[in-house]
């Protein structure tokens, strides 16, 4: 009985140096470790560049006429609250324009009665970003993104704030494609 004592404690006492000396490597490792974010406009030179001009976006679709209102406000936000950039009406260092070109509904997981479960509503926008300051960075490109309601709700139900869920989404993809640098 004492020889397994004995072995139990060295065992033991085995392990938890094992334990010990693990722990000690993982913290030298993280000590080690520098891991640095910078969300404030990247990629933004402001040296060079200091105002941006950001123009409506016109709503193409017949449908929530208050989205241009909405992704007008919401992208403004993010450009003068995230940056350094100041907002102007003529002459800017980046000029920001484009539309609102698709608001789709999809039905989607279709059960066995052959009717959809779920229903998609999808947002495109234009996008039109000119850099007058640095060459290169210019982007004219769409940004979508989508959610998913139960089919049950009425759209209008869930309308204003699946909306804003994703013009939220489009507006950090135009972000982080042009100022973040992503």
């Amino acid at each position: 009985m004492k020889l397994s004592k004995v072995f139990y404690c060295g065992f033991k006492l085995k392990t938890n140096l094992v334990v010990v000396i693990l722990l000690c490597g993982i913290l030298s490792l993280l000590s080690a470790c520098s891991i640095s974010y910078g969300f404030e406009g990247g990629s933004i030179d402001y040296d060079k560049t200091k105002t941006i001009q950001i123009n409506s976006f016109p709503n193409r679709t017949s449908f929530y006429p208050e989205m241009t209102q909405v992704f007008d406000q919401a992208l403004r936000k993010r450009f003068i609250e995230q940056t350094r950039l100041r907002e102007v009406t003529s002459n800017p260092d980046i000029q920001m324009s484009g539309e609102i070109t698709g608001y789709t509904l999809s039905p989607m997981a279709v059960k066995s009665d052959a009717y959809a479960s779920q229903t998609r509503l999808t947002i495109t926008i234009k996008v039109d970003y000119v850099n007058n300051k640095e060459t290169g960075k210019d982007i004219n490109q769409s940004f979508s993104s989508f959610l998913e309601f139960d089919s049950n709700e009425s759209l209008s139900s869930v309308e204003d704030r699946l909306v804003k869920d994703i013009i939220d989404d489009i507006i950090d993809q135009i972000y982080n494609s042009t100022v973040a640098n992503w």
